[in-house]
């Protein structure tokens, strides 16, 4: 009776596999179908603007990239909360370095420290007022981003769409040195950026790289809509979604984030992640912990289960068989995301990429740490993010528990 308990939820989580390939070869489908397209001509005066606190791995290099944009008219506006923080050094040398440029203007603001909201939230609705009246469009990145040089013409020009809301990329993480935690986030983060794709509805904005048209911002009244909140991105996500206006994923700004991390590290980003949906979309984090905790049931409690069989001399190939078949189309899926990545992110080859096998091989483990995260998130709300610790009550209610001196 026991064993078919287990066959039950075996073949649940193959459909689920199934499920998931399909949605492989959707997600592989339209980013090649979107790099494919010309590069738009869509180009109106934009504002980047650009929340930096601390110096992360490589921060010259993706602070520079924004510089080197292939577009006819931006400003940089680099956004912090202190004067004395160390990214000001960095920013300050490659203002002086391209101070001649006829394309582009940039500057610094300082934002002063947040009160009721996340410190990068606050500095962004600071940055919002001090914007070239002249932009028609803001844009949205994070200073541990490194766009390509039309990332910016490319994340732009779906706008011209006036029924899109906005227009995002997301990030993937290339491990520079290795290292089982700095891969093992790399494959935890991947599943996020497969979900975008084809449907506006179900997308959603990633704060490290978004377009948003001006008029779009004021309509939704944006910079009170982030009052007291956290998450820049869900909030805009959710207030997108409020008048039904379509996110578009622009496979092109796909964005990779070249660093790594320790086992420390990692259960704090993936741990906070959760945390974070929990709190903006409760029904997502319930789905990741229903679905972790299935898998994780059936395909480690089946491998303990065959072994146990093994062992005791019973028969154990119908357990094995099932397990082979749910990692064989886990694998698939994850081949299928790396072949989208080759295609989408300019520099990148998955093919000989050595962090390319993790992706093949630990997805198994990285649904384990969802379940880890997502029974964290379900006791705790608080987290720790850039030297600031959270307390999140509600989306439109932060309390800063406590800061770090610098």
């Amino acid at each position: 009776m026991d064993m078919w308990i287990f066959y039950f939820f075996a073949a649940i989580v193959i459909w689920l596999g199934i499920q998931s390939l399909i949605s492989g070869y959707r997600f592989l489908s339209y980013v090649r179908r979107e790099i494919d397209k010309p590069l738009g001509t869509f180009t109106p005066r934009v504002s980047i603007i650009a929340p930096c606190r601390g110096v992360d791995q490589g921060l010259r290099e993706n602070l520079k990239a924004l510089f080197l944009q292939q577009y006819p008219a931006f400003e940089i506006i680099f956004v912090t909360d202190s004067a004395d923080d160390p990214s000001l050094e960095v920013i300050n040398e490659l203002r002086n370095e391209f101070e001649n440029s006829t394309q582009l203007r940039s500057r610094t603001v300082v934002a002063g420290s947040a009160v009721d909201c996340g410190q990068k939230v606050h500095n962004l609705r600071a940055a919002i007022l001090e914007a070239d009246p002249l932009s028609d469009a803001f844009v949205f990145v994070d200073s541990d981003a490194r766009p390509c040089v039309n990332w910016l013409r490319s994340l732009v020009a779906p706008l011209e769409n006036g029924e899109i809301g906005a227009a995002t990329g997301y990030r993937w993480f290339i491990p520079k040195h290795g290292g089982f935690a700095s891969n093992m986030r790399s494959v935890w983060n991947a599943s996020i950026a497969s979900a975008l794709g084809e449907r506006g509805d179900r997308n959603f904005c990633w704060g490290g790289s978004t377009a948003i048209l001006r008029m779009t911002f004021e309509r939704l009244d944006m910079r009170d809509q982030w009052r007291g909140a956290l998450s820049d991105d869900f909030a805009m996500t959710r207030a997108l979604q409020g008048v039904k206006l379509p996110i578009h994923f622009v496979p092109a700004c796909l964005t990779a984030a070249a660093d790594d991390c320790g086992i420390a590290e990692l259960l704090e980003f993936t741990t906070r992640q959760l945390k974070i949906t929990r709190v903006y979309a409760p029904h997502l984090w319930k789905a990741v912990l229903i679905g972790s905790t299935l898998f994780v049931s059936v395909f480690f409690g089946g491998l303990t289960l065959a072994t146990v069989r093994a062992f005791l001399g019973r028969p154990f190939a119908y357990t094995l068989g099932l397990l082979v078949v749910i990692f064989v189309l886990g694998t698939w899926k994850s081949l299928l995301r790396l072949r989208a990545v080759r295609i989408a992110v300019a520099g990148y080859d998955a093919r000989d990429n050595k962090a390319a096998l993790s992706h093949l091989l630990l997805w198994p483990l990285a649904s384990a740490l969802y379940l880890y995260n997502g029974i964290c998130a379900s006791f705790s709300r608080r987290i720790h993010w850039r030297g600031i610790t959270y307390e999140l009550k509600s989306p439109t209610e932060t309390v800063i528990m406590r800061r770090e001196s610098r």
